[in-house]
């Protein structure tokens, strides 16, 4: 009778429900990692460490969300470099200091993000192109618009942006509020709207969804429109931190953008996003970072421990966990039958 009953309703492990995996994972290595920079590099966690690099892990787990988007759909978005660069060029170059000139300089950068994610969602949710080379092209273009405007000379930002972007209120960096209040948008409006789940159903299944007459190609267009939203504001938050950044601030953006999003436990094949658990996996690769500078590990090494993590993603998730777990329950139905 108890094997029946454990037959009838099986117990559901943290590694059955994708959710779980993800957040386990990526919260274990995290808090082994904080006691790490605790025992070997106490810097890296000190409130110095903490207020220094917190911006910039808010601005990867924007960029890591956005890029999410995407990735569900079983795309990748390659133009996120040109596309945080050229909203970091527009609220540099165009108001030159002047605050007054800010905000027509940010609705120019949206704009100008709309644009481009447009033309992605056009070539590949409609014209069907592949993701990959649409999206170098793009980047290509937005770069060229980048050295149209600045001519690759960076300038200085403006005192308003810097206090909104690169400020503090009770010691915590206004990047990181931004981050949050992007994270609870997005978690809402998928988890718990309609149009959400109509775009977790297409990325995990685009024929069925077709089938059942959702309009596919629409949602896979507007996951690139919202992504470069996305990039736009990690561009503005990027110009606000820094006090004169280069024309190229989005170049070192692209791989930790999937990165987090592959340890956070999203298929690259399209389906189910992990938002929260997106925005701790950036947190994690963010102090890596500053633990392996912390350590002795040169600047020039950040591009392979960046890789190394997300073979790490790529790894954990291709393990078929699933497997060991329904022998057992399969073991378990014979010894019943035989019962």
């Amino acid at each position: 009778m108890t094997q029946t009953a454990d037959i009838a309703a099986p117990r559901l492990g943290l590694t059955q429900i994708p959710l779980a995996r993800g957040f386990v994972t990526v919260a274990a290595s995290t808090i082994v990692l904080v006691i790490l920079c605790l025992i070997f590099a106490p810097s890296a966690v000190s409130y110095g460490g903490l207020a220094g690099s917190l911006p910039f892990a808010a601005v990867i787990a924007i960029v890591g969300l956005g890029q999410m988007l995407v990735v569900q759909q079983g795309g990748f978005d390659l133009s996120l470099a040109g596309g945080v660069s050229l909203s970091v060029v527009m609220v540099t170059h165009y108001p030159s200091g002047d605050n007054a000139q800010l905000l027509p300089a940010v609705m120019i950068a949206f704009s100008l993000a709309i644009a481009a994610g447009l033309a992605n969602g056009f070539l590949v949710g409609v014209m069907r192109l592949n993701a990959i080379v649409a999206t170098i092209g793009m980047n290509a273009l937005l770069y060229g618009v980048v050295f149209a405007v600045s001519g690759g000379v960076p300038r200085t930002t403006t005192p308003l942006l810097a206090q909104i972007a690169g400020g503090k209120t009770l010691g915590i960096p206004h990047a990181v509020f931004f981050a949050l209040a992007i994270l609870a948008l997005v978690t809402f409006v998928m988890k718990k709207t309609a149009a959400g789940r109509r775009f977790e159903v297409i990325g995990a299944n685009p024929l069925a969804a077709h089938a059942a007459g959702l309009r596919v190609r629409l949602y896979q267009a507007m996951a690139y429109v919202c992504a470069q939203l996305h990039y736009c504001v990690a561009g503005i938050m990027i110009a606000g931190i820094t006090r004169e950044p280069t024309a190229f601030q989005g170049d070192a953006l692209l791989l930790p953008s999937v990165a987090v999003v592959v340890l956070a436990g999203t298929s690259l094949l399209g389906g189910r996003g992990f938002p929260v658990t997106t925005v701790i996996a950036a947190f994690f690769l963010n102090l890596l970072s500053q633990f392996a500078l912390s350590v002795g590990v040169p600047f020039s090494a950040q591009t392979i421990i960046q890789a190394l993590a997300l073979v790490f993603g790529i790894g954990v998730y291709s393990i078929q966990w699933r497997r060991q777990n329904t022998i057992k329950e399969k073991s378990k139905m014979e010894v019943t039958d035989n019962a």
